[in-house]
């Protein structure tokens, strides 16, 4: 089936939310100018998820399934809808009903303002404390290290232009990273406040460990979008600092040596009974280690062929021409 949206939902213990959330999209698209298709990727689900999706596929053309053989997580089940989509605009969004179906023409009519990437704002979220208030600091630690603004990076409703995902792979715990990803390539992003409803069925799958691991990912995609092709510029810049600290402790450590054989006044000093004497040495060594690193890493990335180009090409003048004489 051919479509030009494909709308793709992670499952995971979802059993009693699915009818419904396959109504209300149904609802959603009801004089939409998108034909669209439905893929419902059951993520390794111990309910009765899957018979729901079998259900559903056979009685709903525009309604598809995938079943995991156990759980690999949202950004496998992400990719592997991304992979079975036919249109040329994604959506996602969660299976628990709390993102609203009726949003998805918001995201449409912003990627139709020629936005490649919309994602959806929980201006105001329906969950309690304990989650939304280390859900914004960990928002505001994403806007300030990569530079991207947007209010909700975790929101699973989020509309994105198939181009993205040729430049942009997913894994581990990615998949809220895609618009921080996507923005390093040059792509426009933008984010829009949407609809966020109370749970009703089934329970949160995420605990307090979701972000200390989203905190590690950040860490990662920093580097990726920041260093990925020019690794020593971070951990040579590193590495010069510390060990020019030691360096300079390890110099101040020999004068007053020096000064205390020289001038009778100054107390006698023996460098191996001072603690800072170490830590000099410490940072000269780990100076070193981190440039010795960052020359691995360029040597790594120079050699290994990347996946992508270090750009992104939107159009060229000979696709044009070739274009307008055909």
């Amino acid at each position: 089936m051919t479509c030009d949206l494909s709308i793709i939902i992670p499952v995971f213990n979802e059993q009693d939310s699915l009818q419904e959330l396959v109504s209300q999209i149904r609802q959603a698209m009801v004089g939409s100018a998108y034909a669209a298709e439905i893929i419902l990727v059951d993520d390794g689900s111990t309910d009765q998820s899957w018979d729901r999706i079998e259900r559903l596929a056979a009685t709903e053309a525009s309604v598809s399934g995938i079943r995991f053989r156990r759980n690999f997580g949202k950004a496998a089940a992400l990719s592997a809808g991304f992979e079975h989509a036919s249109g040329a605009i994604l959506v996602t969004l969660d299976a628990d009903l709390q993102d609203d179906p009726q949003e998805i023409a918001q995201l449409l009519s912003k990627l139709e303002q020629g936005f490649d990437c919309v994602s959806g704002w929980k201006q105001r979220r329906n969950d309690p404390w304990h989650k939304v208030f280390p859900s914004r600091i960990f928002n505001w630690m994403i806007t300030k290290l990569t530079g991207v603004r947007l209010h909700d990076h975790n929101c699973g409703l989020k509309a994105y232009r198939r181009e993205i995902f040729k430049e942009v792979q997913i894994y581990g715990e990615m998949h809220r990273f895609v618009p921080v990803l996507a923005a390093s390539r040059g792509f426009r992003v933008c984010e829009v406040p949407v609809n966020h409803r109370p749970r009703t069925t089934g329970y949160s799958k995420y605990g307090f460990e979701r972000f200390s691991k989203g905190f590690l990912d950040l860490l990662t995609v920093y580097f990726l979008t920041g260093f990925r092709y020019r690794p020593q510029h971070l951990l040579g810049s590193a590495g010069l600092a510390v060990f020019a600290a030691g360096s300079i402790s390890l110099l101040g450590l020999v004068v007053l040596w020096c000064l205390s054989r020289i001038i009778d006044s100054y107390e006698p000093i023996h460098l191996h009974q001072r603690a800072v004497f170490y830590f000099a040495l410490v940072g000269m060594l780990l100076g070193v280690q981190l440039i010795s690193i960052g020359f691995l890493a360029e040597l790594i990335t120079a050699m290994a062929r990347p996946q992508n180009a270090p750009y992104s090409i939107v159009a060229n003048t000979r696709t044009i021409s070739l274009h307008r004489d055909s």
